[in-house]
């Protein structure tokens, strides 16, 4: 009789051949690089580091009805419930992943009706016989993870999951940025077109003014020809701004999901809007907020843990197996003990020659692995470069809108003067009209300037991560969460 060491080493040896002789995973491995924060810019954090944007960021805005209206988009958008079933979808698979490292158990009960053959190994009176079989039983397997590849699939799942729920986090921040900025643009036009029907007023004193000199003798009929013609002029624009104001209110409605009349009433303005504050530098800690770059990095993460789960698919698969039940010929005696019947034991199963199959699997791996981190690299320069820009933006546009008030006040001036030589018959028609041309630029532009002054900031606050509410990235496994 083989004592049990010997049996053992047996085993050892057995199991030492097999694995030489297995399918081999060695030169095959991800070559990207995750980038550095630092390699984009990003300065390394100190004490002074800019605080996190608020996740409501809007409501600095001070506008109740637009903090209504965001509520209402985040609410009800069909968009953020894709990315919420999306995030569903991801936590199932994960759960899926975590039942493979427990034991799975299962009943089954059959009954057939069978005739056993005369010609085989079924002894007479069987043979030849019609009779009912019965089966009731109990089994029960459990994959023993060795060499961790239900663990690895596992944590790529919870990557995964992770991930789903930072491109909801992400989905969230952007939807909120559209609406902000689709509100700014509905107030952008409200103002064009108060400035619109100013003019049209001013113009309409204008013809009234040349009238009275043109009846005194004062003036020819081609002032007045000019100072008519100023007037479908300033009514296409306003026609052409109240398209603009009913399309933007369609499209704020759109994001909100409601009817396309819903926001008829909405009449926003940029002189009631405050411009929020927010850091005027790029932060240390820009990376962690954004749930764009944090859902990237998760699918580095969960790639990565395919790759250990691809790479441990060449080992051994151990196993055990049993199962307990009855079984008869006949139903009635199906709940006799002699019917009892059990079993236990291990299984092993070892690729050897699989014509390629698992190492082509794993380069797969290795380039989803390669792909993902590429694509965060991306997403950091991307983000780097979105706040940059809007910082240059900013500065820029209050210098401008510094300029532009100097601009205006010296425009509104010659205008005034203009208007006051012609009234005394010291100047002509033409210079009122030159002088009004440049006081309208003025006041579109300074209406241009103040709206883009509060889309930068919304921008910004969007780069900063901003519109965040909860953590898109736990630090806990959901798997873990259920325990």
């Amino acid at each position: 009789m083989t004592s049990a060491p010997s049996l053992r080493l047996t085993l050892a040896a057995a199991l030492a051949l097999a694995l030489a002789a297995c399918a081999n995973p060695s030169g095959i491995a991800p070559r990207a690089q995750l980038r550095d924060a630092s390699t984009v810019g990003v300065p390394a954090p100190t004490a002074a580091t800019a605080p996190a944007v608020e996740a409501a960021w809007w409501r600095a805005y001070g506008d109740p009805a637009l903090d209504r209206l965001v509520d209402q988009a985040l609410a009800g958008s069909p968009s953020l419930g894709l990315a919420q079933a999306r995030l569903a979808r991801a936590l199932a698979v994960a759960e899926v992943a975590d039942a493979a490292l427990l034991p799975q158990v299962g009943l089954g009960a059959d009954i057939t009706r069978q005739r056993y053959t005369e010609n085989g190994a079924v002894p007479a009176p069987l043979a030849g016989s019609v009779r009912n079989n019965g089966l009731l039983q109990l089994s029960s397997s459990w994959e023993l993870d060795f060499f961790g590849k239900n663990r690895a699939a596992l944590d790529a799942a919870l990557g995964g999951a992770r991930a789903a729920a930072a491109d909801a986090q992400a989905a969230r921040a952007l939807l909120a940025q559209q609406v902000v900025r689709g509100w700014l643009q509905l107030a952008r036009a409200q103002d064009q077109l108060a400035v619109a029907e100013r003019t049209l007023a001013q113009r309409g004193e204008q013809l009234a003014l040349v009238k009275d000199r043109l009846d005194a003798g004062l003036d020819t009929r081609l002032e007045l020809r000019q100072a008519e013609g100023g007037l479908p002029e300033a009514r296409q624009q306003i026609e052409a701004l109240r398209e603009q104001i009913q399309l933007a209110r369609h499209a704020l409605a759109a994001l909100a999901a409601l009817p396309p009349a819903a926001l008829q009433d909405a009449a926003p303005s940029l002189a009631r809007l405050q411009v929020p504050s927010l850091p005027t530098a790029l932060p240390a800690d820009l990376l962690g907020r954004r749930a764009d770059v944090q859902a990237a990095r998760w699918r580095v993460e969960a790639a990565t843990r395919d790759v250990d789960s691809a790479r441990a698919q060449f080992y051994p698969n151990i196993s055990l197996t049993g199962f307990a039940g009855l079984s008869s010929i006949g139903l009635s005696n199906l709940l006799e003990a002699g019917s009892l019947q059990w079993g236990i034991g291990p299984a092993l199963r070892l690729p050897l020659f699989d014509a390629g199959r698992l190492r082509a699997n794993l380069r797969g791996k290795a380039a989803d692995v390669d792909a993902a981190v590429e694509s965060y690299n991306g997403a950091i320069v991307g983000a780097v470069r979105e706040v940059a820009d809007q910082l240059v933006s900013a500065r820029s546009v209050a210098v401008q809108q510094q300029e532009q008030r100097a601009a205006q006040e010296a425009a509104e001036g010659a205008y005034a003067i203009a208007k006051q030589r012609y009234g005394a018959g010291l100047g002509n028609y033409l210079q009122v009209l030159t002088a009004e041309s440049n006081v309208l630029a003025q006041r579109r532009q300074q209406v241009e300037l103040a709206a883009r002054a509060l889309d930068v900031q919304a921008q910004l606050a969007h780069a900063l991560g901003g519109g965040v509410t909860v953590d898109a990235a736990p630090a806990t496994p959901l798997a873990q969460n259920t325990r």
